[in-house]
């Protein structure tokens, strides 16, 4: 998975979304502000398309519409507003028909200045670009790869809003736990993630490691123009990608595993290479 999965593109050029606060929204009428901000907010740099085609499933999605936009289009936001909803799902939407065996889970967990219209606009949209590919709610351990290609079903919506109880095609948020460690020390993200995976679910829902660094006004105060990529992330991901390596899938182990800047080392090869560990697992003793 890709953490802040469409934060590749964000405009500086408009105004600073809902998501942040209001000190920092007067402070970003400074063209500058935004300049910055953008190296705070892009936490990846591949599309979609590219993400896809490098193995990424999972995809963390916040949300939001545009105070005083006419209409009710809603946008990808990570302190700037991303590009429309709509075109990122059409993209996936696209790779998805040219290669009909894959899945993909798409955690829609924060919302900005959205009443329940533009939730409905949103859900519809959703609704328009996947049709029939769309897994409606079941029991976690019923969903396999089997299950999914006999029902012709290729994406899971996990929407974190009361809404989602009129849609059968929406998974409640809490299906789909993600921790966050919310710390800029490697160790003790590290520390975090062992204790989450002890903590999570055996049965009955899904759960993400959060392999991420999240930096706090005073590092970005000090790192202004180096941005979150050369601050945090270059420098730690070798040590979380060995911590990646080290884990197993299955139950009580690593299931969905996100990352900044996935394409900077083999994070999803990594990711997936554990899972042939399942399969020696079910291989018959000689």
């Amino acid at each position: 998975g890709s953490h802040d999965s469409f934060s590749y593109w964000v405009d500086e050029k408009s105004p600073v979304g809902p998501d942040q606060a209001t000190a920092i929204k007067r402070l970003a009428r400074i063209s500058l502000v935004r300049k910055i901000m953008k190296k705070w907010s892009v936490t990846q740099n591949l599309t979609f398309k590219e993400q896809l085609e490098g193995g990424i499933r999972y995809f963390d999605l916040r949300v939001s519409s545009k105070p005083g936009e006419i209409g009710q289009e809603i946008y990808f936001i990570h302190g700037l507003f991303g590009i429309k909803v709509w075109d990122g799902l059409k993209e996936m939407n696209s790779f998805l028909e040219q290669h009909p065996k894959e899945v993909i889970f798409l955690d829609f967990n924060h919302f900005y200045a959205m009443d329940d219209s533009h939730h409905h606009f949103l859900i519809n949209r959703i609704r328009s670009a996947f049709e029939s590919k769309l897994c409606c709610v079941e029991c976690v351990e019923y969903v396999t790869l089997l299950y999914m290609w006999e029902k012709k079903y290729q994406v899971l919506i996990f929407y974190h809003h009361p809404l989602y109880q009129a849609y059968p095609f929406l998974w409640p948020g809490n299906k789909m736990p993600a921790p966050w460690a919310n710390t800029t020390n490697v160790h003790k993200l590290l520390q975090f993630l062992e204790t989450t995976l002890g903590e999570r679910s055996r049965y009955g829902t899904f759960h993400v490691s959060q392999a991420i660094l999240t930096p706090r006004v005073k590092t970005i105060a000090r790192h202004l123009i180096r941005g979150l990529k050369n601050t945090l992330v270059h420098r730690n991901l070798p040590m979380i990608l060995n911590w990646v390596k080290a884990q197993k899938p299955g139950v009580m182990g690593v299931n969905i595993i996100t990352s900044d800047f996935v394409e900077l080392v083999d994070f999803a090869a990594t990711v997936i290479a554990l899972n042939d560990l399942l399969l020696e697992e079910d291989e018959p003793e000689l």
